[in-house]
């Protein structure tokens, strides 16, 4: 199962991954997260603790790993460097290992949707399809709206993109967006998550404004996700209701893929 999220800032699209991964995890399955946003907050999700997240850099920024692998220095425009570079022992070599989840953090591609020729852009998207095609973990990528990280040349390696809705237009309206951006990519199957739902108000509300995507379910608002947050510990640590409802649509998930 190879699985990337998305949505709009602030959805809930970091829990679900978090969550998603701890219960794969449980299930057995070698897992590998990849946090893909900038504002990177998977490893709190996870539930890694403080001294395990304090051991992670995001590979973008690296830029002795950039210049040694590429054969330019990271930001370099209009230079000669290597198009393939060596990528295979990335994962293992920088990612961190928790609960049975290997996390790995990419950081930012600058001039996002692929517009960067760069050092940077090219050994990171050798390395997610390196990840996609080559490895055989149970994978969960947290996205950014904008997708940056994926490539045409892997996205048929992805079994679902997920997009997470919470009830209002401005989620619905991005998660249009998103798809138009996955679909020029090939990605084939795109999914909607609702989550904050407080009523069955607003599941109509993302089930008639989304209702040529497929619908996995639909996770609470929960109290419990924002103590979570603030005490800086994984929802799946917390509450047995985000544990449940996520189980819910990964079975979902699984039916459809």
């Amino acid at each position: 199962m190879k699985i990337a999220i998305s949505g709009k800032g602030g959805v809930g699209k970091t829990t679900l991954a978090g969550v998603m991964a701890r219960l794969l995890a449980d299930e057995g399955k070698k897992v590998l997260a990849i946090d893909a946003d900038p504002d990177a907050n998977l490893a709190s999700a996870i539930g890694l603790p403080k001294d395990l997240s304090s051991r992670l850099s995001p590979i973008a920024s690296m830029t002795s790993l950039i210049e040694e692998r590429t054969g330019a220095k990271k930001g370099t425009f209009g230079a000669l460097f290597k198009l393939n570079p060596k990528v295979d022992d990335l994962p293992d070599e920088l990612g961190v290992t928790y609960q049975g989840i290997k996390l790995l953090l990419l950081g930012s591609i600058p001039q996002g949707g692929g517009g960067c020729f760069c050092p940077e852009n090219v050994l990171l998207k050798n390395l997610v399809r390196h990840i996609l095609i080559q490895r055989n973990e149970a994978l969960i990528i947290d996205m950014e709206a904008g997708l940056e990280h994926l490539g045409r040349g892997s996205t048929g390696y992805v079994d679902a993109l997920i997009i997470v809705v919470e009830p209002g237009q401005r989620a619905i309206n991005t998660a249009r967006q998103i798809r138009k951006l996955a679909e020029d990519l090939h990605i084939q199957r795109i999914m909607i998550v609702g989550n904050k739902v407080t009523s069955d108000q607003d599941r109509r509300l993302i089930e008639e404004n989304l209702a040529d995507f497929p619908i996995l379910g639909h996770i609470s608002f929960n109290p419990m996700i924002l103590r979570a947050d603030r005490e800086g510990r994984s929802p799946y640590d917390l509450d047995g209701q985000i544990r449940e409802e996520v189980r819910v649509i990964l079975k979902e998930l699984e039916k459809r893929i």
